[in-house]
């Protein structure tokens, strides 16, 4: 196979693809208990809305489109995401074919984007909102870098207007790549001229129009859209032992190490032997690139100590680590290097990396309960469906909870009746049906085993009358856990009139 991909480098494509299927089936193979941002996805999957909340809506509104064609469930979700992340290496390897001399270049930098952790870990992990995001990079620097290699063509300023209006859709930090993008190409007197073609204003409009509903959204609920980031980026502040702008410029330079530094390993490991002369080489493309890439973290080190922020994640910089393989693909290719001698280290890398991910994965909920290790995959959401479904009386025409992960879970268990999240769902509040209502909960923790405050206020706001003195709390042994272990739940019915 890897003389194979030297032979024929388009067969790149049938790689990722076979990766990304893969990826779908090992997550259908396991029990169908979901992690925290797909049980958030399947609960919101129930509502189209302009906004819904701390992250901007374009995921949400793929995964919306998917159920409604082909109804909840855990491949309806995963195929969203999978499909996003086969786009993503896509466009990115034609972004890379776009600026290479070489017909390997595509391979050296998707091989290398696989070795990025957000890419290969987290978006397999647990990530929505992110892979959308790198989507929306790899198709802005296709179209970008598009437009500056021909004559100015209307297709492609207006390819990067939809990309940079779905990658605002998709996160809101998206919006530092185009500005840095164009900075980039300021110092390049034969690139200038593309910013003052007529067509920059078509481009503009496009993306006007693509997040035009969400940004009216954005300006009457401000505090629903910032307020989680801004506080989860001043996360310790209180207890920060250097000012917050140092704290927060000493955490952004760690975080953008731990973004990068495996990646600089492989390749400094493949291409150690000419580390001299890919180091000394350069061209156009490698200075737009770089200048992007040093453009964005400046912009981000402005806003975070502007913000006073003192905590970011590497997980937030994914979007700009993300050119990062383009940029060493860049400086090999201008070293006049040929890859092909080196390609099959890098896949056996790039492969024992990101297949055996999804592997570990899928093999943890298996293995995991011989050691005592349970996670969100092991909890019994399905068989708790069973004893719900085994009570007498009819089936729930609601059900109310107050954590989204048992929300979005239970929507995967009973996919035809509306998941009501306390104090979140007030649309669903407000249009409550009559009938048979169940409430539902996780019991563990001080002071569960009664009805949850959240849950006991919305009841007797509908008003609701409650069947019974004591919720029934049951214990389900685990998905693939050992004998004997079991994960506790409670819930009562009541009757809405």
């Amino acid at each position: 196979m890897r003389s194979l991909l030297v032979r024929r480098p388009d067969f790149l494509y049938v790689l990722i693809a076979g990766y990304c299927l893969l990826s779908i089936i090992l997550k259908i193979l396991r029990p169908d208990s979901l992690e925290i941002d797909e049980s958030e996805q399947a609960l919101l999957s129930q509502y189209l809305l302009l906004g819904y909340g701390a992250q901007p809506p374009f995921y949400n509104w793929l995964q919306y489109g998917v159920v409604a064609l082909f109804g909840i469930s855990v491949a309806s979700l995963t195929i969203v995401k999978n499909g996003l992340l086969f786009l993503f290496l896509l466009f990115y390897g034609l972004t890379a074919g776009v600026l290479s001399s070489s017909r390997l270049g595509p391979a050296v930098a998707v091989l290398g984007v696989l070795t990025l952790p957000p890419v290969f870990l987290l978006s397999q992990r647990d990530l929505s909102h992110t892979v959308a995001a790198l989507f929306a990079v790899s198709l802005f620097l296709y179209g970008f870098f598009r437009a500056l290699k021909n004559p100015p063509n209307l297709g492609n300023y207006l390819l990067v207007g939809v990309a940079v209006g779905l990658g605002a859709l998709s996160k809101y930090n998206f919006v530092i790549l185009p500005a840095a993008a164009l900075l980039a190409i300021l110092p390049e007197a034969k690139l200038r001229k593309y910013l003052f073609d007529w067509r920059v204003l078509a481009s503009v409009a496009v993306c006007a129009v693509i997040v035009a509903p969400h940004a009216y959204w954005v300006v009457n609920n401000l505090g629903h859209a910032t307020g989680v980031t801004v506080a989860e980026m001043k996360e310790g502040a209180d207890s920060a032992l250097l000012p917050h702008a140092i704290q927060g410029l000493v955490s952004l330079a760690v975080a953008s190490l731990k973004g990068v530094a495996l990646t600089l390993a492989v390749f400094g490991l493949v291409f150690y032997a000419d580390l001299g002369k890919i180091l000394r080489a350069e061209s156009l493309w490698t200075r737009v690139v770089g200048r992007m890439i040093l453009a964005c973290f400046l912009i981000i080190a402005i806003i975070v100590v502007a913000m006073d922020a003192t905590h970011i994640r590497a997980k937030w910089l994914a979007l700009f680590t993300a050119l990062l393989p383009l940029y060493l693909m860049l400086k090999i290719d201008a070293a006049g290097l040929d890859p092909a001698r080196r390609l099959p280290a890098l896949l056996s890398i790039a492969g024992v990396l990101s297949v055996g991910v999804i592997v570990m994965l899928w093999a943890r909920v298996f293995v995991g309960p011989m050691i005592g290790d349970y996670s969100f995959a092991h909890t019994p959401f399905n068989g708790f469906a069973q004893v719900v479904r085994a009570e007498p009386g009819p089936p729930p025409v609601a059900i109310l909870v107050d954590d989204s992960i048992v929300a979005g879970n239970l929507r995967i268990q009973f996919p035809d009746t509306p998941i009501i999240l306390a104090g979140i769902s007030q649309e669903a509040e407000r249009r409550l049906p009559a009938g048979r209502i169940l409430a539902a909960w996780s019991p563990e923790g001080r002071g569960r085993e009664e009805i949850p405050p959240r849950i006991s206020a919305l009841l007797q706001l509908m008003p609701a009358t409650i069947a019974g003195s004591k919720p029934t709390i049951v214990s389900v042994p685990y998905n693939a856990g050992r004998p004997g272990d079991v994960y506790t739940f409670a819930y009562v019915w009541a009757d809405v009139r």
